[in-house]
């Protein structure tokens, strides 16, 4: 894989994840966990131990009622 295409996956998923910490549905969190859960592919471990980092402390702030509307995150970007 070419360092560009690497860069790019890694901000996908940061991107992804950040897109996932700002939304507020249980239910569609509840079934993004399902789908993780569901693949083949153990993708955590696949993951730097700073990317799991931001997770577990993006999952902690979801927690304690840090999210941010979808709606808020596109304002954001925008």
């Amino acid at each position: 894989m070419g360092k560009a295409l690497i860069m790019d996956i890694k901000t996908s998923k940061i991107e992804l994840i950040k897109m996932i910490l700002n939304i507020e549905n249980d239910t569609f969190i509840k079934k993004v966990i399902e789908f993780i859960n569901n693949e083949k592919a153990d993708f955590w471990n696949e993951l730097s131990a700073d990317e799991q980092a931001e997770i577990k402390k993006g999952i902690e702030q979801l927690n304690q009622g840090k999210g941010k509307s979808y709606k808020e995150v596109l304002k954001r970007i925008s």
